[in-house]
C-alpha cells in the first residue's frame, strides 16, 4: 500500500512520478505504429532520465487522446490526487506542455501547490525546473506560449470545421444512428442497415397513429438497444450516461429521430456551439446559426414518410387550452429512477408520472401525481415561506443574498486577484527583461520580442481588470437593490396560482416519489432557487 513520505524517508532516493501525455493531435500527424512508438519513446527517455538522476520511480502516469487543456484527464487528476498526498517528491516529465498548456494551470500547480506540497517539478525538454528559481521566467514564457498555441490552435480548427461543415462533410466521432461512417472516404456517412431498419420503423409506427411513449415501450419490449446501447455494442469508444436504465429507448429518443432531416439525407450539424476552448460546455445555436447541406447522404427515410410523420408532428405539437400543462415541465423528476417526469391527460385532468416506468415494464417502480395536487403543495410551501418570513424588518436582517449571488462575488473576487497577481508578474517580467538588456545579457531584438509579449499580457490584464470591476459593481448593486430572497419572497407571497414564470424562478426541481399504499402518503422534496 502507497504511503505519505514522511521524515524516515529524508535519506532514501527521491520517488520520482512520471507523466506522459499524448493528444489526439498527436495520433493524427503520425501512422498507428508511430504513434505506439512516441509513447514507448517519451517512458523510455523519462525512464533513462530517473534513473541517471538515481531517482526511484513510484509510478507511471499516462493519459491517452487528451488534450492539454483537459483538466479532467483521469491519469492527471490521479497524479495531483498522490501529489497532494505527498506520495512522491518529483514530477517528471518531458516538455512542460505535456503536464498543461494552461497558464492558469501553470501558475496554481508548478508555481503554486507543488512547492507548497515539497514537490518539485521537471521536464527534460524545455528545462523546466522548480529546483531552478532563476528559469521560473522562462518556466512562464512556456505557459504563455502554450496558452496562445491552445487558443490559435482553437480558432484554427473551428475555422476548418466550419468550412467542411458548410462543404456537407460530417464532423463528429460517431455517425448519428442508422448511419455509420463511410470507412473509405472521410466525412461521408453511409447507411447502417441493421439500426437503419429499426429507423424505418420508428417512422412507420408513428405514421400509423403509434404514440412516442408507445414506440418506445415496443422496442424496449422487444430488447431492440437504444443509440447509445448500440454504438457500445458495436466497439465504439462511447460513453454510457450516468443513470440507471440507461440502455432503455425514451420518448425524447423517440421524439428527437422524428424530425431528424439527416434521416431524408440531409447534413444538419452546428446545433450546438462550444462556450470557450477551454471547457468543454456547449450551448444550443439558433437554427439560423445551424449547418444544413441538402442531399449530402444516402435518406433512410422515403420522402412521403417523412411528410406524413412532420404533419402528424406539428398537430400533436399544438398546445393544450388550459395553462396547467406544461407548468412543471422538467421540473418534476422521478425520485426512483431519475428522470423528467412527464405529462398526460385523463378525464380532463392533467397528470404527472415517470417515463420510465412507460417506456418497459421492469425499468422503474413509478411515480405519479396530478398537476392540480402538486401546484396546491408548492402554493402552500411558498405560504409557510411568507409566515416565516412576513416581519419585513426581521427578514431584512435574517436574509442573505442567494447561494448564487455569493458564488459569482466569490467567483469575481477570485478572478480579480488572479488578474491583478498577473498584472504584478507582467510588469515584474518587463522589468526584469529591461535589466537583463542592460547587463547585456539579452539582445535588443530579443528584449522588444520579449517585453512585446509581455506589454500585450500586461494590457489584456488591465483591460480584464476593468470589466471585472464593471461586474462586481453591478453584481453588488443588484443585491443592494433587493434581488434577494427577500424580494423574491416578497413578489410571490400573494400567488392564487402558478404560472411558468413562477415556476421557473421558484424552483430548482421537485423529486416525486411513489404513493405509499398502506399510509397514502406521497412522499417528494421541493428544491428552491433562493
Amino acid at each position: 500500500m502507497c504511503r505519505p513520505l514522511t521524515g524516515s524517508d529524508a535519506g532514501a532516493r527521491p520517488k520520482v512520478a512520471i507523466y506522459t501525455r499524448l493528444s489526439e493531435e498527436d495520433k493524427n500527424k503520425r501512422p498507428d505504429a508511430d504513434y505506439s512508438e512516441s509513447i514507448r519513446n517519451q517512458r523510455s527517455m523519462l525512464l533513462s532520465y530517473a534513473a541517471e538522476h538515481s531517482w526511484q520511480v513510484y509510478d507511471i502516469y499516462n493519459d491517452d487522446d487528451y488534450a492539454g487543456a483537459d483538466r479532467s484527464r483521469p491519469e492527471f487528476v490521479r497524479l495531483l490526487a498522490d501529489a497532494e498526498n505527498r506520495r512522491f517528491n518529483i514530477i517528471l516529465c518531458k516538455t512542460q506542455s505535456r503536464f498543461t498548456r494552461e497558464l492558469e494551470l501553470v501558475e496554481k500547480y508548478i508555481h503554486g501547490l507543488l512547492p507548497a506540497w515539497g514537490i518539485r517539478f521537471v521536464s527534460i525538454v524545455d528545462g523546466a525546473d522548480t529546483a531552478n528559481k532563476s528559469n521560473k521566467k522562462s518556466r512562464q514564457i512556456n505557459g504563455l506560449v502554450n496558452e496562445w498555441y491552445l487558443e490559435d490552435m482553437s480558432e484554427n480548427i473551428r475555422s476548418v470545421l466550419c468550412e467542411r461543415r458548410k462543404s456537407g462533410f460530417h464532423i463528429g466521432s460517431f455517425a448519428l444512428y442508422g448511419y455509420m461512417k463511410d470507412p473509405d472516404q472521410k466525412g461521408r456517412l453511409l447507411i447502417d442497415e441493421d439500426a437503419a431498419a429499426v429507423v424505418r420503423e420508428v417512422f412507420s409506427l408513428f405514421s400509423q397513429g403509434y404514440g412516442k411513449m408507445a414506440i418506445a415501450r415496443i422496442l424496449n419490449d422487444r430488447g431492440i438497444p437504444n443509440p447509445t446501447e448500440y454504438k457500445r455494442l458495436k466497439g465504439l469508444r462511447y460513453r454510457q450516461p450516468k443513470s440507471r436504465n440507461s440502455t432503455l429507448w425514451r420518448y425524447s429518443a423517440i421524439s428527437d429521430m422524428l424530425t431528424n432531416e439527416i434521416y431524408i439525407g440531409n447534413m444538419v450539424q452546428g446545433k450546438y456551439g462550444s462556450v470557450s476552448y477551454k471547457t468543454k460546455e456547449v450551448r444550443p445555436r439558433p437554427r439560423g446559426d445551424w449547418y444544413i447541406v441538402e442531399g449530402t447522404h444516402e435518406p433512410i427515410v422515403p420522402e412521403d414518410l417523412w411528410n406524413r410523420v412532420q404533419a402528424l408532428v406539428s398537430q400533436k405539437a399544438r398546445p393544450f387550452s388550459t395553462g396547467n400543462i406544461g407548468l412543471f415541465a422538467r421540473k418534476a423528476i422521478c425520485r426512483n429512477c431519475g428522470y423528467a417526469m412527464r405529462s398526460s391527460k385523463s378525464r380532463g385532468k392533467h397528470y404527472l408520472k415517470c417515463s420510465s416506468r412507460h417506456a418497459s415494464k421492469d425499468a422503474c417502480i413509478g411515480s405519479f401525481i396530478s398537476v392540480e395536487k402538486l401546484e396546491q403543495t408548492v402554493l402552500s410551501e411558498v405560504n409557510k415561506l411568507a409566515d416565516t418570513y412576513l416581519d419585513k424588518d426581521e427578514l431584512a436582517a435574517k436574509i442573505r443574498p442567494p447561494g448564487d449571488f455569493e458564488a459569482q462575488r466569490t467567483r469575481l473576487e477570485d478572478e480579480l486577484a488572479t488578474y491583478r497577481k498577473k498584472l504584478i508578474e507582467y510588469s515584474a517580467g518587463i522589468k526584469d527583461l529591461y535589466m537583463d538588456k542592460v547587463k547585456a545579457l539579452i539582445s535588443e531584438d530579443e528584449f522588444l520580442e520579449l517585453s512585446g509579449d509581455f506589454r500585450s499580457g500586461k494590457k489584456r490584464m488591465e483591460a480584464l481588470i476593468v470589466e471585472a470591476e464593471e461586474r462586481f459593481a453591478a453584481l453588488d448593486k443588484r443585491i443592494e437593490s433587493g434581488d434577494s430572497r427577500c424580494h423574491i419572497a416578497e413578489r410571490y407571497l400573494s400567488l392564487q396560482r402558478l404560472n411558468r414564470e413562477s415556476v421557473e424562478t421558484l424552483i430548482d426541481r421537485i423529486n416525486v416519489g411513489r404513493r405509499d399504499a398502506e399510509t397514502g402518503e406521497l412522499p417528494f422534496e421541493i428544491y428552491w432557487k433562493f
